[in-house]
């Protein structure tokens, strides 16, 4: 079974929480806490904080499907983070440096979730296969209409 590589899930989540760090608590500026409407970038950071806190709680070595789930959120809130910041930059003083750390990131974890969702599909894929063997290999596998006598299990002529 394919897994997602545990060391580049921390760093990506060390990146994310670098990249949160200076909206969090009291390390905001106070033009930036007072400009009207900025606010909401809070929101998009803190619902990125949970996304890369549960991708950490997977461990080492999480599982593709639960991994491709959580990348594939955490990309569409940098997508939404992204365009929220792109037309709010100027009105609310956000530093370049941060917008472009935060596209950096976010392709990052655009890369991620394409490697998550191969490996779980390719899992799911294997998966179907087996059981579709499993089911074929079966020595009561009897198609519909077939007979239990002639089915997949002959019985040799002379044996009777």
């Amino acid at each position: 079974m394919k897994r997602l590589d545990g060391l580049r899930v921390r760093h990506l989540a060390l990146f994310a929480g670098l990249m949160l760090a200076p909206f969090m608590g009291p390390a905001v500026s106070p033009a930036a806490a007072q400009a009207s409407g900025c606010e909401q970038i809070k929101t998009y950071l803190d619902q990125r904080k949970a996304l890369v806190e549960r991708l950490n709680k997977l461990g080492k070595k999480p599982d593709a499907k639960s991994a491709c789930s959580l990348l594939t959120n955490l990309a569409s809130n940098g997508s939404t983070t992204l365009k929220w910041v792109d037309s709010n930059k100027d009105w609310c003083q956000i530093p370049d440096d941060f917008v472009n750390g935060f596209k950096a990131d976010n392709s990052r974890v655009t890369k991620f979730r394409g490697q998550a969702c191969n490996a779980a599909a390719q899992q799911a894929t294997m998966q179907k296969r087996a059981q579709q063997q499993q089911q074929s290999n079966s020595p009561f596998n009897v198609p519909p209409g077939g007979d239990v006598l002639t089915g997949p299990m002959r019985i040799p002529q002379g044996a009777l």
